[in-house]
């Protein structure tokens, strides 16, 4: 198995010259995730990326709401909202339930919770403002 080094653009984010380090290579790879896998969390990211969803999501931190308390929580059309909503549960991030005429949503599992709580302390960090605001996922609706 060869590899390949790429040695003709040199700057901050490439080698200087080319070494080639076939442990760390072949330890890696063999740590790499599968291809179906980065595809799959990749949409999950990818779905996440979106504003209005993350706020959707953090609003269903706390708790279930239906569809026009999510509405007036964010200050978006149902419609605008049945759509995030419609996105989101395709990748099992929301979960939903009927209850006569009125959908009712909430977070799928605590993996959901688990990303938003880590992705908010992340930027918190990073921004140096891990101390203000609240840290309790429960609390994350109000910071989104």
């Amino acid at each position: 198995m060869g590899f390949a080094v790429n040695t003709k653009h040199s700057g901050p984010d490439n080698c200087d010259v080319p070494c080639l380090h076939p442990e760390a290579v072949r330890a890696a790879r063999a740590a790499l995730l599968p291809h179906d896998d980065a595809q799959d969390l990749a949409a999950i990211f990818s779905v996440l990326a979106d504003p209005t969803r993350v706020r959707l999501v953090a609003a269903l931190a706390e708790r279930e709401l239906c569809v026009c308390d999510l509405a007036n929580v964010l200050g978006l059309r149902q419609s605008t909202v049945s759509h995030q909503l419609r996105l989101l549960r395709a990748l099992r991030v929301v979960r939903f339930r009927k209850e006569g005429r009125m959908a009712y949503y909430a977070l799928d599992d605590a993996h959901v919770t688990g990303l938003l709580a880590q992705g908010l302390a992340h930027i918190r960090e990073a921004a140096g403002t891990a101390s203000r605001g609240p840290t309790n996922v429960a609390d994350v609706a109000d910071v989104a």
